[in-house]
């Protein structure tokens, strides 16, 4: 994969997404999957990648914005994102709670970060998830793959109910790529939503490779959503290109389906996950919703 292209300078990168968000109308983008975590964690996952690690599916994966925290945020706003997100996940237990306080000590001091949290199947998991709500979470972040769990798990049937009551979308990492894990796939979270149908679900990476699966799923339940990261970019179409029979389903769905982008882990310029989008050709209302109005609708944007 060493034929990706790499970021432009951060001004011909800026007027190039900019350019993009004129020609649509926008007043900006809404990105519901973006990362920000603690440094050393940060690191730790950049440190993965670079080592080929088995959940990348051992794929050769140069992190694009492998920058400070403070240049990070400033290439966000740079290129129009008006909200975005700091999904961090846990790898085991014991770490939900102390990832929430950090969570939330970052959207105070970063205004345009839409307020994230996070969970795991534990003892006391309703409780860490309901401290977040009431701290003011507006997005969870659930990562099935890294944190080997199964979302249908006793444990977390009362945070999903809770979470279903309060209206907070749960953008979760559920499909089997870049690599499967024991609880990957559609039938675990068709489990949790037969018993949560009013869940609010954002399958992350169009719940690629399954990606007819999820869309059945969304088809079914009315608050699901998928999210775009990642997905139909040249690196993404490679190794799991998604079905074009599929485009009228993902047309018919275009009120719920996300931008989402996976900044700055990625390994190719963030425009080119727009222009990737823009060349399905399903049209400017479609693009307009997915970039900006959905987003903005889903969280009461101004």
């Amino acid at each position: 994969m060493n034929d990706q292209p790499r970021p432009a300078d951060p001004a011909a990168e800026e007027d190039e997404v900019r350019r993009f968000r004129e020609r649509l109308g926008i007043p900006g983008l809404v990105d519901v999957h973006t990362h920000f975590m603690p440094e050393r964690v940060l690191h730790k996952v950049w440190a993965y990648f670079d080592g080929l690690g088995p959940l990348t599916g051992g794929i050769e994966w140069p992190i694009a914005y492998r920058e400070e925290e403070d240049r990070r945020i400033a290439r966000l706003r740079g290129f129009g994102v008006r909200a975005f997100t700091a999904l961090l996940y846990p790898h085991k237990p014991g770490m939900a709670a102390w990832l929430n306080g950090w969570a939330a000590d970052f959207a105070r001091r970063t205004p345009d970060c839409l307020h994230t949290a996070t969970l795991f199947p534990e003892e006391g998991a309703e409780a860490c998830v309901r401290t977040a709500l009431d701290a003011g979470a507006r997005v969870f972040k659930a990562h099935v793959q890294v944190g080997a769990y199964d979302p249908a798990d006793e444990l977390l049937d009362p945070v999903w109910g809770l979470l279903a009551e309060a209206g907070a979308p749960v953008v979760i990492h559920c499909g089997s790529g870049p690599a499967p894990g024991k609880h990957t796939g559609p039938a675990p979270v068709g489990r949790v939503l037969a018993r949560h149908p009013r869940l609010r679900l954002v399958v992350a990476h169009l719940g690629m490779p399954e990606y007819e699966d999820f869309l059945g799923l969304a088809e079914r339940y009315g608050q699901v959503r998928l999210d775009t990261t990642m997905a139909l970019t040249d690196f993404s179409e490679r190794l799991a290109p998604f079905p074009r029979r599929a485009l009228p389903r993902l047309a018919d769905l275009g009120d719920r389906i996300l931008l989402g982008s996976d900044f700055p882990n990625i390994p190719y310029p963030y425009a080119h996950q727009l222009h990737a989008l823009e060349r399905l050709g399903l049209g400017d209302g479609w693009l307009r919703a997915v970039c900006h109005d959905n987003g903005a609708r889903l969280f009461d944007l101004p």
